[in-house]
């Protein structure tokens, strides 16, 4: 790990920010926000109109005054400033006021794997303005990997792999370490510009933004597998006219045009295999690899990869919350660190 079980473990909040939903544990106090990571502005005056879930819902819908935006792309934040706003909206007054009673308050946070320095150092700004003295960041494959049960801390092969909304990280553990990760560019917006774009090209049909939820709608039941639903009606607004139309679509080609973003998730789990010791590899025969991350819930995508690598494949009891529950363990200090003494001469 990047830091210490101790030094976790005397930190008072911890967060999760992603370019889909952001998420703040508290000690002592459990998960205490899960919204969008989404902030509605007044560019008139400045002000901030709305966060969250009521932010979400405006997208698309806003006059020119308001503008929607997401200070968080890919698990990196891109305006510090705004970030700052939504965390503490988000958060409440109340519970910033108990946060800001505690001596020398310390934070934790989650950063992609490999994330550049100027990524950490934005990450480490946005919570230093919300009045953390100290800030500690942790990967989050190795968060993840705690939150959903796994046992990072003993000699054997853990697997974990994060679908977030931008990338895809996939990571072997074992020691509490990261053996071998990688970081694909792929995740579940791919997956919706890819159905998005098969409806436009074939259909010529437009999805609305937020009305009309593409993977909600186009796969159900089996989602991804051969067994699921034929077809499935589709509502959008015509490209040539601009106006309403319904289309019966083939769920047969909208997989299709599922799997071409997905294969280069395929391809990052085969490099991390491929990279890792045999003698771990042999361990993920059994154990087979877990899946987190709000895109995991994708109907089909566990059976699917199964398939492919012919490894087993799980979904974590709740995959969208595993990183900020595996903060939280380790900051309430439920997680035993394997303790490696060094041998007598």
């Amino acid at each position: 790990m990047t830091v210490s079980l101790e030094q976790l473990s005397r930190c008072h909040f911890a967060v999760d920010l992603g370019a889909a939903r952001t998420r703040v544990f508290v000690k002592g106090a459990g998960l205490v926000v899960d919204q969008p990571s989404v902030a509605a502005v007044n560019t008139r005056t400045g002000a901030l109109i709305a966060v969250g879930d009521f932010a979400e819902q405006m997208t698309g819908r806003t006059p020119q005054y308001i503008r929607v935006v997401r200070p968080v792309s890919g698990g990196t934040v891109v305006d510090i400033e705004m970030a700052q706003r939504m965390l503490r909206h988000l958060i409440g007054d109340r519970m910033r006021r108990a946060l800001r009673r505690k001596p020398r308050l310390r934070a934790a946070a989650c950063t992609p794997h490999e994330a550049d320095p100027l990524a950490r150092r934005a990450t480490i700004e946005t919570l230093v303005g919300l009045g953390a003295r100290r800030v500690e960041l942790v990967d989050t494959l190795i968060a993840a990997a705690v939150g959903c049960g796994l046992p990072v801390e003993r000699p054997e092969a853990t697997m974990v792999m994060v679908c977030g909304a931008a990338a895809t990280q996939v990571a072997v553990l074992s020691l509490g370490s990261i053996v071998t990760a990688e970081r694909i560019p792929v995740g579940g917006e791919a997956v919706d510009r890819a159905i998005v774009q098969h409806l436009r090209h074939e259909h010529e049909l437009m999805l609305p933004s937020q009305s009309v939820r593409p993977l909600q709608i186009a796969l159900s039941d089996n989602g991804l597998t051969p067994q699921g639903p034929v077809s499935t009606e589709i509502h959008g607004r015509d490209v040539a006219t601009g106006l309403a139309r319904s289309v019966r679509v083939d769920t047969a080609a909208m997989r299709d045009a599922i799997h071409t973003p997905l294969l280069a998730v395929l391809d990052g789990i085969g490099k991390v295999l491929r990279d890792c010791p045999p003698d771990l590899v042999a361990d993920l025969v059994d154990r087979g690899i877990m899946m987190v991350g709000g895109t995991a819930l994708l109907p089909g995508l566990d059976k699917m990869l199964q398939e492919a690598i012919g490894i087993p494949v799980h979904i974590a009891e709740r995959p969208d919350i595993c990183a900020v529950q595996g903060l939280g363990a380790m900051l309430e200090g439920r997680i035993a660190p394997l303790v490696l003494a060094p041998l007598a001469a």
